[in-house]
């Protein structure tokens, strides 16, 4: 599986970015995909994931700001951002979990995915 990731930028304030991740490969219907960050000085983290027949999942910290969503026909994982934040600045990666129970049931732990994108920047300003 290879996952492209596109969409970064540089954005002020309450302004809008929409992350694009293109998935390539095989057997794609059997893997769940999602978002993580990690910003300058910190370790990466959970940011959002889709899991197919489930409702999404999201950190707390983006919670009802940003919205993922998934084009299977298109095979791309979007991840809408709305009212950014300078501590929403981070780069970026998509990443792909091969879809099973336990899994799911560490979705957030970024040990549970097998392929990652290369990232995409994402600068909020002030």
């Amino acid at each position: 599986v290879q996952l492209q990731a596109s969409g970064g930028g540089l954005m002020q304030a309450g302004g809008s970015l929409r992350l694009s991740c293109a998935a390539s490969g095989r057997d794609l219907s059997k893997y769940g995909m999602g978002w993580f960050r990690q910003a300058p000085g910190k370790e990466r983290e959970f940011v959002a994931s889709f899991r197919w027949s489930y409702s999404p999942i999201y950190a707390d910290s983006v919670k009802g700001r940003f919205t993922i969503s998934r084009d299977g026909a298109k095979n791309t994982v979007a991840l809408q951002m709305n009212s950014l934040k300078p501590e929403d600045t981070a780069l970026y990666y998509c990443a792909a979990f091969l879809r099973t129970s336990d899994a799911l049931a560490r979705i957030r732990d970024q040990k549970t995915y097998d392929y990652w994108g290369q990232g995409t920047l994402v600068t909020v300003s002030s």
